[in-house]
């Protein structure tokens, strides 16, 4: 008798009442696990501030993207003139103050070589190269931009020399409150720039006059404004949005 009521068909409101009984529970308990992950992954040791389980899969991402899919030889995209906007001012920090462009200079620290302070007579004698390319930000929008100057390659090459086997770049505003470590690869692309130019003019103080990064392969995050240090260094350098969480390689 007991073998012939469990064969009896469940009405439709019992079968949806099984179904989002036993939902219920598979839901309950998926919650469960992925607050014990997340208390778990916040609970270990802190790598430039972020949990360290976090932050492993933000290298391996990394690592997928240099190993696999990057190269010099690829090139973004670049558009006529025609297509040209207006960028955005985004992001001022170590840019609070304004520059007095005549005691502005730039302390370079070479890999293995002597300190010393360069102009931008010194920038300026490096070959201009103009490019157009699609400004990204991190933030979602994008503006199509022109920017001249020269191109991080020579600069290292002239200025630098040897310094191209250090295994990053670091950057920093004058004040030091804004910084940006570069890998060596993305640093020597050959669309990587230090401009001065922008749009036909000279940049801003707000887009980060006298000397910016423009690095086209990198959302803006990596993009610093008014320069004032560069060090070549085969430990990664700090970088600000970094120890915010976002990910240290930054590419497109």
């Amino acid at each position: 008798m007991a073998t012939e009521r469990s064969k009896t068909p469940l009405t439709p409101e019992q079968e949806l009442k099984r179904r989002t009984r036993r939902s219920f529970i598979g839901l309950g308990a998926g919650a469960v696990i992925a607050a014990a992950a997340w208390e778990w992954a916040n609970s270990a040791p802190l790598d430039d501030e972020i949990p360290g389980p976090l932050r492993r899969v933000l290298g391996l991402n990394e690592r997928v993207v240099r190993t696999a899919l990057y190269s010099n030889d690829h090139l973004v995209r670049t558009y006529p003139a025609s297509a040209i906007g207006k960028l955005k001012v985004n992001g001022d920090i170590g840019m609070e103050m304004p520059v007095d462009l005549a005691d502005w200079c730039l302390d370079l620290v070479p890999m293995g070589g002597r300190d010393r302070k360069l102009s931008m007579d010194d920038v300026h004698s490096l070959p201009r190269h103009e490019e157009i390319i699609d400004f990204k930000c991190v933030e979602g929008w994008s503006t199509v931009t022109q920017f001249a100057g020269a191109r991080l390659a020579d600069f290292t090459a002239k200025f630098a020399p040897g310094s191209e086997r250090a295994a990053f770049v670091g950057m920093w505003t004058p004040s030091k409150d804004y910084y940006i470590g570069i890998d060596m690869p993305s640093a020597l692309h050959p669309q990587t720039l230090l401009a001065y130019e922008m749009n036909g003019a000279p940049l801003t103080d707000k887009h980060g006059a006298p000397l910016r990064l423009v690095i086209p392969v990198k959302y803006g995050i990596k993009n610093i404004k008014r320069i004032g240090r560069i060090a070549y260094t085969n430990d990664r350098p700090a970088d600000y949005w970094a120890e915010q969480g976002y990910d240290y390689y930054s590419g497109l």
